[in-house]
């Protein structure tokens, strides 16, 4: 299957519906305690006024209804197939947000209190009529449509929302934003509060009105004058498919001559071409030497990480310890040449056996460095750089049970609270952490302890991060958004400057969300949750990355960098919050998405302004080629 654009599809009344006898009547009478049953289904807005007005309610002067809250609401039906469209469910009904004091109360329709008793437990609720009680959360999706006065939304089901003004839909908006500020923060969505959510430098984030765009808008410069500019009409064409030996459970992409699928039972090679890999080469299996580290067992286990080195010679394999847990006690270095497990390694510090739950290259282009012999890691406190030279010069014997030791080389160990989830680095080395409170701090290249700014959290764990080439763009990983960050900032002295590099002030843009749909992320499937965004792959000063790809289910979404980053791009008219982008691509795939990744940018061709981008579910990988044709 291949590409399609978003959608975003006009409300359409259905006049095949059955109509049902009934009166608005309740609706203006009653309270957003009883909502209104069920009406007929009109052809057009048009037609609820007129049925309105024969029924002689009272109306303003704006021919709005008399009920307050009140909206006409939408289900979308047919998924994602040729008969999929917008139905009438209520032409007339209100909304309400009330406080809910467990999750089983988010769905009781007779707990409508707004009673504060144990309000350290409630949450807002969102109530529309009888047919939808949702906790306020990001997973809803919310999107608005200001020129329509709508708001799309998924609560169990995809449903839109159409108001009677356009006021009416603010301030909806705005209630919405501060209930989704309590349920997410714990506190009163007060100045007060924002200020200590946020901290004085970055109250832009809770006021991206008042935000300071500029930097923004001289990155957009910037890009412009890069080579073969990004067209806004790509299409992205299907080049090759290579089925593979087991289940894939990771890909490993090689700026030089190979790429690796690490699946269940050993590492594939395949070949790296200008349109994409192809190619089945040698096979390692995992049972001819690779043990899972966990003090000696002889089971083996797929790697969670894998880590090319020494020029695309070497691979640092690290398997979580089993049990449910998501951290490892050490790794395995493989000769890829040779296919043979040449070492195996233990995390240790001051003669303590420790963790790890992530690792990653010194830079952007270490792995194809080929003295390099260190390499990032990260534990749920702890940043530190690991030295694989033996310091006794000594070549280690794989007969001898007792693994070495490496070497602690950099690093610092934090106090209780970090909550380090994970980490990437820059083409110089300056490091970039996501925690699970959201927050992302940024380390130079000289010093691992202390950040340098550390940008507050918008309430979702941050479960993969990665950074531009030259440190000027960092995008995040919810379950629910992309949230993109511009370091950029100017000190006293005028001098433009990255937030690896020092404290940033208050002079800091706002960031921007890259968003699904609500129907596509319905449509995404129940593992609907955004992972592993990345940009474009470039290891060269001066080229800038072009786009962003993440996965989401059987979706890989792909945006356009520069687009995103155009202040004056038509997702941003008119609307309330951080500005979020919905304009992207998808490619469908037949089963859930491991991966998606951009190659090198060395694999670009002359008629294309990407690499191509490879896609990999458990039993096959695709690669595609953006083409740049209009």
């Amino acid at each position: 299957m291949g590409a399609s654009n978003s959608r975003e599809d006009p409300l359409e009344s259905s006049d095949s519906e059955q109509e049902q006898e009934e009166t608005y009547q309740d609706a203006a009478e009653g309270s957003s305690e009883r909502p209104p049953k069920t009406p007929s289904t009109p052809s057009s807005l048009d037609d609820v006024e007129a049925k309105l007005k024969a029924l002689k309610l009272k109306y303003s002067s704006s021919t709005t209804p008399a009920v307050k809250n009140a909206v006409k609401l939408y289900l979308h039906v047919g998924g994602n197939t040729p008969k999929a469209k917008w139905v009438v469910s209520d032409k007339l009904t209100t909304y309400s947000f009330v406080k809910a004091h467990s999750d089983a109360d988010s769905d009781d329709e007779n707990n409508d209190t707004d009673d504060d008793e144990n309000n350290e437990q409630s949450f807002w609720v969102m109530k529309v009529g009888s047919k939808i009680r949702a906790k306020v959360g990001p997973e809803m999706g919310l999107k608005s449509f200001p020129d329509q006065r709508r708001v799309d939304f998924v609560a169990r089901g995809v449903w839109a929302m159409k108001f009677f003004t356009v006021q009416e839909q603010i301030d909806f908006i705005d209630s919405f934003q501060k209930c989704l500020f309590e349920n997410t923060h714990g506190v009163e969505a007060t100045e007060a509060n924002k200020l200590k959510i946020y901290g004085k430098d970055f109250m832009v984030w809770a006021k991206p009105e008042s935000a300071d765009d500029s930097m923004w808008e001289d990155a957009e410069e910037t890009f412009s004058k890069t080579p073969t500019p990004v067209r806004a009409t790509q299409d992205l064409k299907e080049e090759f498919e290579e089925a593979s030996n087991g289940g894939i459970q990771s890909i490993a992409l090689g700026a030089l001559d190979n790429s690796f699928l690490v699946s269940d039972n050993g590492i594939q090679v395949v070949k790296n071409f200008a349109h994409g890999i192809h190619g089945k080469g040698a096979f390692v299996n995992f049972s001819d030497g690779y043990k899972n580290g966990d003090g000696g067992s002889s089971s083996y286990c797929t790697p969670k990480k894998t880590l090319l080195m020494k020029a695309e010679t070497n691979m640092l394999l690290m398997s979580p310890m089993g049990g449910g847990k998501l951290h490892s006690t050490g790794l395995h270095q493989l000769d890829i040449e040779t296919g043979k497990v040449v070492s195996e390694w233990m995390f240790g510090k001051d003669g303590t056996e420790i963790t790890m739950r992530d690792i990653t290259n010194d830079c952007k282009g270490a792995q194809l460095d080929p003295s390099g012999s260190t390499f990032l890691g990260l534990d749920d406190n702890r940043l530190c750089r690991w030295d694989m030279r033996d310091r006794n010069g000594m070549v280690q014997n794989l007969a001898d049970s007792n693994a070495p030791v490496l070497n602690w080389a950099q690093g610092h160990q934090f106090s209780r609270g970090t909550n380090f989830q994970c980490f990437a680095t820059t083409g110089d080395g300056s490091i970039v952490v996501g925690s699970l409170d959201g927050k992302i701090r940024l380390y130079s290249v000289n010093t691992m302890r202390q950040a340098k700014t550390a940008f507050p959290g918008l309430g979702s764990p941050v479960t993969h991060v990665d950074v531009t080439f030259d440190g000027k763009w960092i995008v995040g990983t919810t379950d629910t958004y992309l949230i993109l960050i511009c370091t950029l900032f100017t000190d006293k002295d005028g001098r433009t400057k990255t937030g690896f590099a020092g404290r940033m002030g208050n002079r800091i843009a706002a960031p921007r969300l890259l968003k699904l749909t609500p129907l596509d992320s319905h449509l995404a499937g129940g593992n609907n949750k955004f992972r592993n965004a990345q940009f474009s792959w470039v290891t060269e000063n001066g080229k800038q990355e072009r786009h962003i790809v993440a996965t989401v289910g059987k979706f890989s979404v792909i945006w356009n960098f520069q687009q995103v980053k155009d202040g004056a791009h038509e997702c941003y008219r008119n609307q309330q919050g951080l500005k979020s982008c919905y304009c992207y691509k998808i490619v469908l795939r037949d089963d859930s998405i491991v991966e998606s990744r951009f190659m090198h940018d060395r694999f670009a061709v002359s008629n294309s302004p990407e690499a191509p981008l490879v896609i990999a579910t458990p039993m096959k990988v695709s690669s595609f080629s953006i083409s740049g044709k209009q």
